[in-house]
């Protein structure tokens, strides 16, 4: 229920973000699960350098072949999706792997892999961590989150 609650702030408070800077904060969803992860930063680095390792990985796929428009997005998400995977498996352990109950976590470096080609890394970082800052305090403030 908190994580439906924190995607829905990340949505709204995102789409503020974006129509105010015109970028976007790692995807619509990615604030709001970084939001509930922020005491476990080692859990949010790990998704950060996952996303940056897709994304040089994509560009590497790039200059062999030709990726574009949705071929180039969904390759995004599921080369993330397997490096999370992967990191996890290994920093973590593989039983926490397989019985992750959050998949929305192996997609989320794809996401943010996504906007960092589109708009930079620096802009889509800042961006997302002033906006999970943001849905972090609301879900606080209104009690949902102790």
């Amino acid at each position: 229920m908190l994580l439906t609650q924190a995607i829905a702030l990340s949505l709204l408070i995102g789409f503020a973000g974006f129509e105010l800077t015109g970028l976007v904060a790692g995807g619509l969803v990615t604030p709001g699960y970084f939001a509930l992860y922020f005491d476990q930063p080692m859990l949010i680095v790990q998704s950060l350098c996952v996303a940056v390792a897709t994304m040089a990985g994509v560009r590497a796929c790039s200059a062999v072949t030709l990726l574009y428009g949705r071929r180039r997005f969904i390759l995004t998400v599921l080369l993330g999706f397997a490096l999370q995977w992967s990191s996890i498996s290994l920093f973590w352990g593989a039983a926490l792997a397989e019985t992750r109950i959050d998949a929305l976590g192996f997609i989320i470096p794809g996401l943010l892999a996504h906007e960092m080609e589109r708009q930079g890394i620096g802009k889509t970082v800042v961006l997302l961590f002033v906006v999970s800052a943001l849905v972090r305090v609301v879900l606080r403030v209104s009690g949902l989150m102790t």
